[in-house]
């Protein structure tokens, strides 16, 4: 009876609410103001394309040019409202579970947040600070992969740091002296994020163009700075973006100065000693005298089955959970539970003082994910250098990707700090000196090395390829600072035999001299990706050549090499049976019968990109389609 009369006040509270919304909005403006201005004044709304992308973590395109890059975010439109592939707009590396299916694919991280969605990001600066009302963006290609749009308090543009908003976070640290809990404050640079709309991946069935905005979150600071966050996991080709606008107020919304009073169902209970029972923990025994239960039977189950429950929590729960009690603080606190660390979905609030917290739990530590951290001064060499030397020493897995606060320095901590390292990834770490990438010879153990668009030069990377003898799998895509391929190649032969995977995107300069010797000399490679290497001719004999020395081939990439022909296609369906990927997209001279005869000899194959292929019509596919189901045979278009 108690609970249906809550009810019932709850949802006459939240009529009232609703009815008087307006009217007591403008009252308690006019109260505020009171004696300041008599009239308000009406905010005109702003509208704005974006002035300038600044930073982001990959995409398809080249670094010297402007097709398919990020950059053709800024400004107005160059496609919509039209549908289909164009190179003006912005496109991202990967898409789809092509990637995570590949051996070269990293283990995923334990812990890591169910919300947390995001693959690749962008950031836009815009012209003029506002109070977001709405964000869109045109989607012009298979749209449906962001998962996030958020704001930052930071003005690019300006010199001075806001004085209005400062973003503090409290870390919870136990003294073992006092036996209490202390509240730690760190300041985070200047830089306040604030999510604007998250949603999961969704999967959009048509490819068609379409505006997306939606719903976004008030802000009580005006922005103009937005990250779009994408995932495309479940599309099934390349989403491409055409412009992204942002709308607001100059003014601060008058809605957004009234606090509704917000009354949450949950919130309500039968009575108050359902609230707050301070005596819970005890009961009354027959005699009328009172038993501390304690935590019950919960500190007798066996440590390593309390470890096992512990270890299903998240990393900020975790943290959480040590303020409970000491039995749970010991759990919470066993480095045991941090031999994983991935802080990648906690970008936005990491600082020094956030490692620092962490730095006396993380001793055992083996893999560790810092991607997308630190940006801004969030991140300094000290906070970083501290916690490497205390932490690295069992590091072998560690992810930096388009972590901008890396310097030579940091490059010089991780050498020596961490000398059993077997993975590293640097990706888009574009602002690093070249001179910083000769420290990595010194990881003589590695075995994956991930520095896509990254400036290492010539020099460093066979340096590296001299002592780092066990890669196994190798990226250099879109690394434009290495003059000559064909050099890096034939060290690559001679030196990491066996390498498993080998990363070409977009090098500029390889020839069939270079592929000749690293086919000769890496006869395990696995995966192999030549897309947009343009110096490559198939009239040289070279992707033959290639098909014949490599059976393990289970990947190869070949993307608009216009002169792969039936010749090619033929050798790697008599040589390369367990071939899963093959893209071919912009070759005008393969038919659909060398097609035929590659999906009968290869029956492991999932993914075939004929795109542009102009000997091969939508007609052809849809055949082929019918004939191989299990085969996801890609055609774009250009409408």
């Amino acid at each position: 009876m108690l609970t249906l009369l809550s009810m019932f006040y709850y949802i006459c509270l939240r009529r009232r609410s609703r009815s008087g919304t307006r009217g007591e909005a403008l009252t308690s403006r006019r109260a505020v103001e009171s004696g300041q201005r008599a009239t308000l004044p009406i905010s005109v709304e702003v509208e704005q394309y974006a002035k300038e992308v600044l930073d982001f973590s990959s995409h398809y395109g080249s670094e010297n040019s402007m097709s398919y890059t990020m950059w053709n975010l800024a400004g107005m439109p160059n496609v919509y409202p039209s549908s289909g592939d164009f190179t003006q707009t912005a496109v991202f590396r990967a898409y789809g579970t092509w990637w995570e299916q590949c051996a070269s694919a990293p283990l995923p991280f334990r812990r890591t947040p169910k919300a947390f969605h995001s693959q690749d990001y962008i950031e836009l600066a815009f012209e003029e600070p506002v109070y977001p009302t709405a964000v869109e963006v045109l989607e012009t290609y298979h749209p449906g992969a962001i998962v996030q749009i958020m704001a930052c308090s930071l003005n690019p543009f300006s010199q001075n740091p806001p004085t209005d908003v400062s973003h503090f976070h409290t870390f919870p640290i136990y003294h073992p002296a006092s036996h209490c809990w202390l509240a730690s404050e760190a300041k985070q640079g200047w830089s306040r994020w604030e999510v604007l709309w998250a949603e999961e991946p969704t999967k959009v069935l048509t490819p068609q163009a379409r505006q997306f905005s939606p719903s976004i979150k008030q802000l009580s600071f005006p922005t103009n700075l937005i990250r779009v966050e994408v995932n495309s996991s479940l599309l099934k080709y390349y989403t491409e973006l055409d412009a992204v606008v942002l709308r607001g107020q100059k003014e601060r919304p008058i809605l957004s100065l009234y606090k509704m009073p917000r009354i949450d169902i949950c919130d309500l209970s039968d009575s108050d000693e359902e609230l707050s029972d301070p005596g819970a923990s005890f009961r009354q025994a027959g005699d009328g005298k009172h038993i501390n239960l304690g935590n019950g039977y919960f500190d007798k189950l066996p440590y390593e089955l309390i470890q096992l429950i512990v270890s299903h929590l998240t990393l900020p729960d975790l943290c959480r959970l040590t303020q409970t009690c000491k039995l749970l603080h010991q759990h919470c606190c066993d480095p045991l539970q941090y031999i994983q660390l991935s802080l990648q979905p906690y970008w936005a609030r990491l600082s020094d003082t956030s490692l620092g917290h962490l730095q006396g739990r993380c001793t055992l530590l083996q893999r560790l994910n810092l991607s997308w951290t630190g940006n801004r001064g969030a991140l300094t060499l000290t906070g970083f250098s501290s916690f490497m030397k205390a932490c690295g020493g069992s590091l072998v897995c560690l992810e930096l990707s388009c972590c901008h606060f890396l310097s030579e320095p940091c490059l010089e901590v991780i050498s020596q700090t961490c000398p059993g390292l077997q993975e590293l990834n640097l990706s888009s770490c574009d602002r690093l000196h070249p001179q910083a990438f000769t420290h990595i010879s010194k990881l003589t153990q590695l075995r994956r090395l991930v520095l896509y668009r990254t400036k290492i030069e010539q020099t460093a990377m066979l340096s590296i390829l001299t002592f780092c003898i066990e890669l196994r799998h190798l990226n250099l895509g879109s690394c434009v600072m290495i003059d000559d391929y064909d050099v890096v190649a034939s060290m690559l032969a001679v030196r990491c035999r066996s390498l498993r995977s080998l990363d070409l995107w977009r090098c500029r300069n390889l020839t069939e001299r270079g592929l000749a010797e690293l086919a000769a000399g890496c006869r395990l490679l696995e995966e192999l990706d030549l897309g947009w290497c343009s110096t490559l001719q198939s009239s040289s004999g070279c992707f033959q050549h290639l098909a014949r020395n490599l059976p393990c081939l289970r990947k190869l990439f070949l993307t608009a090499n216009r002169t792969v022909c039936d010749s090619d296609i033929e050798e790697l369906a008599a040589n390369c049976p367990a071939l899963q990927h093959l893209d071919i997209l912009g070759t005008r001279m393969v038919s659909s019968s060398s097609l035929r005869k590659l999906l009968q000899a290869c029956p492991k194959l999932l993914l075939l990109d004929v795109s542009f292929c102009s000997q091969v019509d939508a007609r052809i596919v849809q055949e082929l389609c019918g004939l191989f189901p299990n085969v996801a045979i890609k055609k774009s278009f250009t409408q």
